[in-house]
């Protein structure tokens, strides 16, 4: 259920900012809302798992936070990130 190797390196070079980049917030973000898709498709066939429910939930509170730190610091990164992964704004 995790990230295989290949989709990793293939959101890290998509998202980096620079050479060599991974960790951040930009690439962070990206990696997170590719697994929370994945948890979301997992809970939707699998209803009364809670431990995974759990999961998610911490996962979405993690990104919400990255995304917080983003648009206070880099608000044009704010925009480009939130349009091109499809994340509701306020």
């Amino acid at each position: 259920m995790a990230l295989t190797k290949t989709e990793k390196t293939e959101i890290i070079e998509k998202y980096a900012t620079k050479a060599g980049d991974t960790g951040s917030p930009e690439v962070q973000i990206a990696l997170l809302s590719k697994r929370i898709s994945q948890l979301t498709d997992h809970l939707r066939a699998n209803k009364h798992d809670e431990s995974s429910r759990r999961g998610l939930l911490k996962l979405v509170g993690q990104r919400r936070r990255l995304l917080a730190y983003l648009r206070q610091k880099d608000y044009e990164s704010f925009l480009t990130i939130t349009e091109s992964l499809n994340i509701r704004r306020k």
